[in-house]
């Protein structure tokens, strides 16, 4: 980004609100943030912001500043008592009892921030998914993301043009750091401050003007058919996905809603980028390796890579099988399931991938992933199964689980030893996601941590049917979070709400608001009363909504809105106290 230095100062960096933030601006703010920087102690420091031009702004003159950047994909307590170990302070929007460190707005540029910054420089630390375990902390040269950014440049920029980079993922992890920030930066292309997460805004945001979406399959394949994409399909000069595999269906879906198919990008928090694909009807799921990109297949047909993005010229194995393949005189691979997901159950090698494509092999489950579990004590390990169900596999479920689990089991049968049939079966709406799209290792072990809590229920009628909804945090601003809420069809709630046609309570709705209200704020103790309260439109079982919550601590209120595709569900304004318990 040295680079930037040399451009005009009323060249636009990116977009806010509608305003062009210009080059002057963005490297004032570079300094205000190296000159915050430069004296504090210590190496490594945690920073977190949503807006994407200030994020640009934080990391360049961090990095002038001799300091460590680390990446957390959110803020949430689990999150920052495991950064306190590893850092020397918070930056940005994290929770204040962290005391996180932003400089004010200078009234002039300021001092210099230096000359060009050593390749060698440790410039970040970033995260694993965890969607296969823990999240392990990758650290990365400032080399490695200039030789991948390079790359980017070299295969897409040509089609990218001039056009302004618009994303509905976040940059707080390495594919939205490098596609939404780093190369936009580099390149001279725009930024738009803030990830879109609504439909209704992406929309007619991808029509304003030439434009690259960086998004992920899970926001792909929610993307409504009713709104207008004319425009989009006007604009748009590319869509990338990454974070996981796009199904075909959604792939050419996509084709016909914004007038391009996505270009997926393989790769990971360790690797970087390794290989890109863009399907066509007809041809293979291969991936075409990155140019600077050499690989081979390894034992048991692991693939290993070797490239600039790595922090040596060393191979790696990764954690995924191929198989060659050849299209039009390329050679190219295709993936065919992680080698660390095969396990042993009594001494029999089991592959989760094989088992999950049994499931779906069936129709009757859309998606499917199969998890080992920690033994139980003087048990053998234990295998569970997570499901989504299709038509045919919840008209099966309408009968109860036991038809539905015993065609599944039978599917499986084929496939794997009988002592490694999942022993719990949970049957879903939809998978649990993180922010980047993601199906963590952790959210699908709390949801069997949800069953086992519900098992101590007191007394043999105890019902242990679901309370809560299915939560996905979409965005998360100081005062302000919005959350993707489901409420799953067994919901306890809806028993008698209505029995013919079944609905969300009016008092449930203002109950989970106050519930993840009390989760993401401080809030006073006592609930008072609500103003401006107002049920539009019904929420039924399994329909996705958001749920936004605004925080005004100074007046004690928490709003909540309920909206989706469908329009606005509910909304009012909740007044708390403090009362004598509370520390506010």
């Amino acid at each position: 980004m040295a680079a930037m230095g040399e451009r005009p100062a009323t060249g636009i960096v990116g977009w806010r609100a509608g305003e062009g933030v210009t080059n002057g601006r963005f490297l004032a703010r570079a300094r205000d943030w190296h000159a915050l920087l430069r004296g504090l102690p210590g190496r490594d420091y945690a920073l977190y912001l949503e807006d994407s031009i200030e994020f640009g702004a934080a990391l360049l003159g961090a990095w002038h500043a001799g300091k460590t950047i680390w990446l957390s994909a959110d803020t949430l307590e689990a999150t920052c008592a495991s950064l306190r170990a590893s850092v020397d302070g918070f930056l940005g929007e994290f929770p204040s009892e962290l005391e996180p460190l932003r400089p004010s707005p200078s009234s002039g540029d300021g001092a210099g921030m230096g000359g060009a910054l050593d390749p060698d420089f440790p410039a970040l630390v970033v995260f694993t998914s965890g969607s296969t375990g823990v999240a392990q902390a990758i650290p990365k040269k400032l080399s490695q993301m200039a030789n991948e950014v390079e790359t980017l440049d070299l295969l897409f920029g040509a089609a990218a043009g001039d056009a302004a980079i618009l994303a509905t993922v976040s940059h707080q992890h390495i594919y939205g750091l490098l596609f939404k920030v780093l190369w936009p930066l580099t390149s001279g292309r725009a930024i738009h401050a803030l990830s879109l997460a609504f439909p209704e805004a992406l929309a007619p945001a991808l029509a304003a003007g030439p434009c690259v979406l960086i998004a992920s399959p899970a926001h792909l394949k929610r993307l409504p058919d009713h709104l207008d994409w004319n425009g989009a399909k006007d604009m748009l000069r590319g869509v990338f996905s990454s974070g996981g595999p796009l199904a075909p269906e959604t792939a050419f879906a996509m084709g016909g809603l914004l007038g391009k198919v996505p270009v997926e990008v393989y790769g990971s928090s360790e690797t970087g980028g390794v290989a890109w694909r863009q399907r066509s009807v007809g041809a293979d799921d291969s991936w075409l390796p990155f140019p600077t990109v050499a690989w081979r297949l390894g034992e048991d047909d692991g693939l290993e890579v070797r490239s600039p993005h790595l922090p040596d010229g060393e191979w790696l194995a990764l954690a995924d099988r191929a198989e060659r393949a050849t299209r039009d005189g390329e050679q190219r691979f295709l993936l065919r399931g992680r080698s660390d997901r095969i396990v042993k159950i009594e001494e029999k090698r089991i592959s989760l991938s094989a088992m999950e494509a049994a499931i779906t092999g069936t129709g009757l489950a859309a998606e499917a992933r199969v998890i080992l579990c920690d033994p139980v004590a003087g048990e053998r390990q234990r295998v569970a199964a997570f499901v989504v169900p299709t038509a045919a596999g919840r008209a099966l479920l309408a009968g109860g689980k036991t038809a539905l689990n015993a065609r599944l089991r039978g599917a499986l049968t084929a496939t794997v030893e009988l002592v490694a049939l999942p022993r719990r079966w949970r049957y879903l709406d939809q998978m649990p996601v993180n922010a980047q799209g993601k199906t963590t290792m952790a959210a699908l072990l709390a949801l069997l941590d949800k069953d086992d809590a519900g098992a101590g229920g007191t007394g043999a009628g105890a019902d242990h049917r679901p309370r809560l909804p299915r939560v996905r945090e979409l965005e998360r601003t100081g005062e302000r979070v919005v959350l993707e809420v489901t409420a799953p069809s067994n919901l306890y709630y809806f028993d008698g709400h209505f029995d013919v046609a079944p609905i969300l309570p009016g008092v449930v709705q203002v109950d989970w608001a106050i519930h993840y209200g009390r989760q993401y704020f401080t809030l006073p103790a006592i609930f008072k009363g609500i103003n401006a309260l107002k049920f539009q439109q019904v929420i039924q079982p399994a329909q996705p909504v958001r749920l936004e919550l605004l925080h005004d601590a100074a007046k004690g209120n928490l709003q909540f809105r309920y909206a989706s595709d469908a329009g606005q569900h509910s909304s009012g304004r909740i007044v708390l106290l403090a009362g004598s318990g509370d520390d506010r």
